[in-house]
């Protein structure tokens, strides 16, 4: 996957659309996250994943071989620089978002799943030598690396 582009000048004018987009779908996604609906980033995470990893690949290229858009206006590559800061705003933002809507989520697991051990009751069994004894049985399990 990679931009089709004839010339340096349509490279940046292409690399200023995606970025411009992928920077709209992150504020989109950060915004769901701070509004406490992350299900509504859902709708657009295919295409954030797809444009992300073209823009990925095309940054790595670019980086890599700085030529493919040396050629191109001044003033266009001056907007690519200006976009990709607004990306990297949003990028940081979209983190902040995320990390915030995982500590919430682990939170809420770890309070039920201690809730719901504190309300089970202990069952009475029978040890070995057939003497009463007290049992506990819990079948929530977290997972700290999740």
């Amino acid at each position: 996957m990679s931009l089709d582009a004839t010339d340096p000048a349509e490279r940046v004018d292409l690399l200023i659309s995606l970025t411009e987009r992928l920077t709209g779908l992150m504020a989109h996604e950060s915004a769901a996250f701070e509004s406490h609906r992350p299900q509504d980033a859902l709708a657009g995470a295919e295409e954030t994943g797809r444009l992300a990893n073209l823009y990925r690949h095309e940054s790595m290229r670019v980086r890599k071989d700085p030529e493919l858009i040396a050629q191109a206006p001044l003033a266009r590559r001056r907007q690519l620089m200006a976009v990709t800061t607004a990306f990297d705003a949003a990028l940081a933002r979209h983190g902040r978002a995320v990390a915030a809507a995982k500590t919430v989520t682990e939170g809420l697991v770890r309070a039920i799943a201690e809730e719901v051990a504190s309300q089970r009751s202990s069952g009475a069994g029978y040890s070995q030598g057939g003497r009463p004894q007290e049992t506990s049985a819990t079948a929530v399990t977290l997972n700290r690396r999740a």
